[in-house]
């Protein structure tokens, strides 16, 4: 099964330590990274810092363009009052088959804030207990996720219920 799942770290650099522990947990075979972006926004820039790994020639192509269009509308976009919840509520509608709901593009507009980070991830085939164990100690919080409740309990669980 894909999965998407969206990470925020407690400082600008937290999503790209992921990103390196991502990297050397997919050289071990204990996920495979179809697709990913990072978000990055340090103190006392105006907007975040973006870079966009394309992992995997023929998902990337359709997550990239999924990822992409997210941040741009997230992040970029500028919206005001009342457009900011039309704007998500059409960027949710291109996303919805994706699993990636309204709610769930809010919350990650409202999280990833100056000082922090996020990690925009697309996997399949995870040993979720192995991968855990490599990021113990990056304070971290899933803040978006495609996955049933069952599935994200177990997820929160193993990384340390945040």
């Amino acid at each position: 099964m894909t999965t998407f799942t969206v990470w925020k770290f407690d400082d600008p650099d937290g999503a790209d330590r992921a990103v390196e522990i991502l990297n050397n947990a997919e050289a071990d075979r204990i996920v495979k990274i179809d697709d990913h972006a990072v978000v990055r926004w340090p103190v006392g820039q105006s907007h975040p810092d973006t870079s966009h790994g394309h992992d995997s020639e023929w998902h990337g192509v359709g997550w990239g363009a999924v990822l992409g269009l997210m941040i741009g509308a997230l992040f970029f976009m500028p919206v005001v009052g009342g457009l900011a919840g039309a704007a998500l509520g059409g960027l949710a509608k291109r996303t919805e088959d994706a699993g990636i709901t309204k709610e769930q593009l809010e919350k990650i507009r409202t999280e990833v804030t100056e000082g922090t980070s996020a990690l925009f991830v697309v996997t399949e085939q995870g040993n979720v207990d192995r991968l855990a164990e490599r990021m113990h100690g990056l304070r971290n919080t899933l803040i978006a996720t495609n996955l049933t409740d069952a599935e994200r309990s177990e997820l929160l669980e193993a990384f340390g219920g945040r």
